[in-house]
């Protein structure tokens, strides 16, 4: 890997190819990674790489995922809502409503589908996790428009050693001893890179599982950030927020929400040693990614292709609070290390994670932290579980480099802005059936200076919690509650509520949002939980 100063001078030197030529395109998702966990974002964390793409790029401060990991995946991949595309909850709680069927509809077209008539090779590295895990392949990256796939099918599991890890369509198994998924990952998106024909754009859709759960580094990523976190998730919280304001991401009138309050103050926190290992290990997971991106950067200015490559890079959902219990049984947690070691999954003060023989994750005082200085965090659907980083890099075309974009975006957006970047159209149909309408609106003219057609509204259902944004306003609930409303500009952490002061309001947006709904294949989520589970289809 070329140290700072080489890469510096490569990519300043690097020949701008001719404008005429197509793009290359690259899509970067992280998974379970809050809005602030970026050095460019306000974190402590070391991100250079992704920093450097900022700097040089344009950074997006209101833009949104769908609060969950396979809603949003199924909203990239389509540029429709999760529901539209048969993936409005997961894809192993299938359920016997269109919306909810948990794997890929057979009439949705995939970015990669759309872009192979372009002349586009097509490229996957990483967790797909919009279709169940059984022997049918009918789902899986190659039946869906990708020449090449190195992955997983499934959604978490160990980085020394994934589950469902899949080369093309066919299973394949760690190559090492000191194997770790996410460089992995690197190294296959960086010879997919280098196995394109001269002359041939690709587009590589770069999945990583970092920093999802379970809590898996290296030693050295670990140790650059022993004794960071020993002033606790109250201090910490703060920091970022200064931060912050200061880089313009969030606005200074905006009040800091308070701590969630399932979680003690940092001073009456329990096993604090073990606390700070977890925050200590979730750095180095962001550390390591941030590396690998790097590496695939590398690769691009090698080949001379950086200038005429649209990068974009975001998250799945908010930061995770999730708590593993000890007794957790599933796919993804295997029995035993690769070396005949058992592993203890679980968050357990007597284990420090971090090695094969765990599997914890790093739970709410620390997610709260990642999604500063917005409420909630992933399932919900508030902005501390939609609100992602979004960053954008594109020599060739953005005017404006180092600059921050507030208007609202969406995952549904990206399909769309890398079908005009190639200048490719969308399918009419799949496989003979009629395909849906995009929902996303293309992001090229921001990156260009200048202003896209604006949204009527966005939508958001996730496990009955549920949001309609239309310009500043916002209406949001938390399954089962009411309805609350706020105003973005004056309020985007959500800590005013104006439902009652704005009644009409409320009664008129929430009828938009049950109109997407119906036409959205959105049920009550009521109805859902008291559907069947549907059998697993089995060939």
């Amino acid at each position: 890997m070329m140290n700072r100063r080489q890469f510096l001078h490569s990519w300043a030197t690097a020949a701008l190819p001719s404008l005429a030529a197509k793009p290359n395109l690259i899509v970067i998702l992280a998974d379970d990674m809050g809005y602030c966990d970026l050095g460019c974002y306000g974190s402590e964390i070391r991100t250079p790489n992704l920093d450097r793409l900022a700097s040089h790029g344009v950074r997006f401060t209101q833009f949104y995922n769908t609060a969950r990991c396979c809603p949003t995946r199924a909203s990239l991949l389509t540029g429709l809502y999760p529901h539209q595309a048969g993936v409005g909850h997961m894809v192993d709680n299938s359920r016997p409503f269109p919306g909810y069927r948990g794997d890929l509809a057979p009439h949705t077209v995939t970015i990669a589908e759309a872009l192979k008539p372009a002349g586009y090779r097509t490229y996957m590295v990483g967790k797909w996790h919009v279709t169940p895990v059984t022997p049918s392949k009918h789902n899986w990256p190659r039946q869906r428009g990708f020449d090449r796939f190195y992955g997983t099918i499934h959604g978490a599991g160990s980085f020394y050693d994934p589950v469902t890890l899949t080369l093309d369509s066919q299973p394949a198994e760690p190559a090492s001893p000191d194997y770790f998924y996410t460089d992995a990952l690197a190294h296959y998106a960086s010879k997919f890179i280098q196995e394109t024909p001269p002359h041939q754009p690709f587009f590589l859709y770069a999945a990583f599982t970092a920093p999802h759960w379970p809590l898996h580094a290296l030693e050295p990523d670990i140790e650059r950030y022993r004794g960071r976190y020993k002033e606790g998730w109250d201090v910490l919280r703060r920091e970022r927020h200064e931060r912050m304001i200061q880089m313009g991401i969030v606005d200074k009138s905006w009040r800091l929400t308070p701590r969630d309050p399932r979680v003690p103050a940092w001073k009456e926190a329990p096993q604090r040693k073990w606390q700070e290992r977890r925050m200590e290990v979730y750095a180095a997971m962001i550390d390591r990614l941030d590396q690998c991106i790097g590496r695939i950067v590398d690769t691009l200015v090698r080949q001379n292709q950086l200038d005429n490559t649209l990068i974009l890079f975001l998250s799945d959902n908010g930061g995770c609070a999730e708590e593993l219990g000890p007794h957790m049984v599933a796919r993804h947690v295997p029995k035993q290390t690769r070396e005949g070691r058992p592993v203890l999954p679980g968050n357990r003060p007597d284990l420090m994670p971090g090695g094969p023989h765990t599997y914890q994750s790093y739970g709410q005082g620390w997610a709260n932290v990642s999604n500063t200085p917005f409420r909630l965090y992933k399932h919900w659907v508030h902005e501390g579980g939609i609100a992602t980083p979004f960053i954008v890099h594109w020599p060739a075309r953005i005017k404006n480099p180092g600059s921050l974009n507030h208007d609202p975006g969406h995952v549904i957006d990206i399909l769309p802005t890398c079908l005009e970047a190639a200048v490719a159209s969308y399918p009419k149909e799949r496989q003979g059936r009629s395909t849906p309408p995009v929902e996303g609106k293309s992001l090229v003219p921001c990156f260009e200076g200048r202003k896209r057609a604006s949204y009527p509204a966005l939508y958001w259902e996730h496990e009955g919690n549920r949001a309609v944004r239309e310009g500043d306003w916002k209406l949001v609930s938390r399954y089962p509650d009411q309805w609350e409303l706020f105003h973005m500009r004056a309020d985007r952490t959500e800590t005013n509520d104006l439902a009652k002061q704005e009644p009409e309001r409320v009664e008129r947006m929430a009828a938009h949002y049950q109109a997407w709904a119906s036409r959205a294949q959105v049920v009550a989520w009521e109805e859902v939980l008291k559907s069947p589970r549907l059998a697993l289809p089995e060939g």
